[in-house]
Order: C-alpha cells, then structure tokens, then sequence
C-alpha cells in the first residue's frame, strides 16, 4: 500500500474529527494552545492507537466490534452534541463549565472520531498490511486536521457567539446519526 492511498485514507478517517473541532472550536471554549493541543493531540493519539488495536484484534472480535460500534459513536456525539445544544439555549448556561478538551468529554469525542479505525485497523490486517506506517500517518494527518477544524470554528465562535454553540451541539449529533444510519443500511 502506497502513500498516496494511506493518505486519502487518513483524510477520509479524518473528516469526522474535522467536524466535531469545527463545531467544538465555535463554541469557543478551545480557545488558547493548551486545549486547542489537547483535542487535536487526543483525536490523533485515538486514530493512530485504534487502528492498531484493530489490526492487532483480527477477526476474533471483529464480529463483536462490528455489531455495536456505530451505536457506541452515536452515544458519545449525542451524549455531547446535546450538552453543547443545551449550553446554546440556556443565557446563564456557563460554557467553561463543559470544557471538551478535558476530562471525559474529550476521552468520549476522541473515541466516537476514532471508532470507525477499529475496522481500518481489521481491513489492513485482511489485506497483509503492516499496520504501523499507516496508522503514524492517520494520526498525523487526524491531529493536523483536527487543528486546523479548531481554528475554523474559533473564528466562527467569535463571530456568532452561543449561536454557534447550538450549531457546533447539531453538527455533532448530526455526525452521529449519519454514522448510525450508514452502519444499519448495510447490515
């Protein structure tokens, strides 16, 4: 496998994570280096370490894997799309308070981004693929990606304020639900 096509892989794998910092950046509260580093460093740790695992899983449990993990990235981005619409509504809702690039909140959006890499992970390892070169270039290519849906949506935050928030919270939920409805169209 060639460069160019573990790259279009990693920026297709990327995409996901671009929209959840485009709409995690609007709600201004990844503003400054630290977190901004935080979230972009977190969703390419995530996409570099699950297809490795996934390799590393092989087909014992992709059958298991297979059956809930689009339920599993649903959860998690409506879990924090809602909490993000509901910050957006709420004029004495303290947006610091939900910080996305600590705790937990970044733990479960850097999985619900990185999840469809278990089966990047499982399809390299059908296909003879060493498995370490690739996933380095998905996570690099994931965190530059995440950095740069991050100052997009810094600048958009600024601009339309807690707008954007409930915005961010429905692109989210959005990407859920899309992630949702593909996995049960081709079961």
């Amino acid at each position: 496998m060639g460069f160019l096509e573990i790259l279009f892989i990693a920026l297709s794998m990327a995409m996901d994570a671009f929209a959840v910092c485009l709409g995690v950046g609007a709600n201004r509260q990844s503003e400054g280096f630290r977190p901004t580093f935080r979230l972009s460093f977190h969703f390419g740790l995530f996409q570099f370490i699950l297809p490795v695992v996934g390799w590393f899983a092989g087909m014992t449990v992709a059958g298991y894997i297979k059956t809930v993990d689009h339920w599993v990235a649903f959860a998690l981005l409506a879990f924090v799309g809602g909490r993000m619409i509901r910050a957006g509504f709420d004029p004495e809702e303290q947006t610091s308070r939900n910080d996305p690039s600590r705790g937990w909140t970044m733990v479960m959006l850097s999985l619900a981004v990185s999840i469809d890499a278990l089966a990047i992970g499982l399809s390299l390892a059908l296909v003879n693929v060493q498995i370490w070169y690739p996933a380095v270039v998905i996570g690099i290519v994931t965190g530059l990606v995440s950095l740069l849906g991050l100052r997009l949506g810094n600048g958009l935050g600024k601009k339309f304020g807690k707008r954007m928030e409930v915005i961010g919270g429905i692109v989210l939920v959005v990407i859920g639900v899309r992630i949702l409805i593909s996995h049960l169209l081709l079961v």
